[in-house]
């Protein structure tokens, strides 16, 4: 019996179409595809799949860039930051030695989703779903990984078979490249989301080579925009954000801040300067 997956299984399957992504799976406009550099790449024959593992390099870093071709040349993909790539190597071994202790595929013993055994990976703000399962066709790895602002997720399968091989060359290439992803070390947290009438505001923190920023998306039925806030000022743009709630609820109701006397109260001044512009040092931050 072929170890597998099925295309019923819900695995992302899509034709290239010349986008350039990064670690986390964004896109980049066509005129930044320049920028990304291929380092290294290793091609892996499993059953009747291809798999390729790509070190590729950008502005924000060094990533693997995991593609699975089908018999039929479909494709899908999905993104490792160097890491993340360490944790899925050490996640391969573990699933390995359990799919060896396996016995014979048994139709009759399968659970209802056909999990064998889970594990999950966290990345900033996104999470990587390792499954190993077991369906008609055999046993197969298949590994997920979520989108920043919802839709399907990115999928690859891998035949259970072929584990140790993959685990292999993914070894082989992050001991030529590292594992080190540089910057903040520790758990992001997670994104938020507020409703105003027709409008959604996003609110979604992430890293790249110039440090922490934090992403504010407004998305509407045929619009979306958004603007990156450096981490080093968010102090400041809450306290200029606080300040102008301040004023709007004066301005709505000015006798609530008055005193006793029916004289304004007066504002403790502000341990930070009073400045309508705020403006950094460097250049503006990438597009997200």
């Amino acid at each position: 019996m072929s170890d597998i997956g099925s295309g019923d299984e819900g695995i992302s399957s899509q034709k290239y179409h010349g986008q350039v992504m990064d670690a986390g799976g964004n896109n980049f406009d066509s005129g930044q595809q320049a920028q990304e550099q291929e380092l290294a790449t290793k091609m892996l024959q499993i059953q009747s799949k291809r798999f390729y593992l790509d070190v590729k390099q950008n502005r924000r870093g060094r990533f693997i860039k995991v593609a699975e071709i089908g018999a039929d040349g479909r494709r899908s993909q999905i993104f490792l930051a160097m890491s993340t790539a360490a944790e899925f190597r050490d996640h391969l071994s573990a699933f390995s030695d359990f799919y060896s202790s396996l016995g014979p595929p048994n139709p009759d013993n399968v659970p209802d989703d056909g999990k064998l055994k889970s594990e999950m990976m966290l990345k900033d703000n996104r999470r990587y779903y390792l499954d190993l399962k077991e369906n008609s066709r055999g046993r197969f790895l298949r590994v997920s990984q979520t989108q920043t602002r919802g839709g399907p997720r990115a999928q690859v399968a891998l035949p259970a078979q072929g584990m140790i091989e993959f685990r292999d060359a993914l070894t082989d290439l992050l001991d030529d490249f590292g594992s080190d992803d540089g910057g903040f070390k520790g758990e992001l947290p997670e994104g938020r989301h507020l409703r105003v009438d027709n409008k959604n505001f996003y609110f979604d923190i992430g890293q790249n080579n110039r440090g922490v920023y934090m992403k504010v998306s407004e998305v509407k039925s045929n619009f979306r925009t958004a603007i990156t806030v450096p981490e080093k000022c968010w102090t400041r743009f809450r306290d200029i954000l606080a300040d102008y709630c301040d004023k709007m609820n004066r301005a709505h109701d000015p006798d609530h801040h008055q005193g006793a006397s029916g004289a304004p109260a007066q504002r403790a001044p502000s341990a930070q300067p009073n400045r309508d512009v705020e403006s950094f040092a460097g250049s503006a931050p990438p597009r997200i």
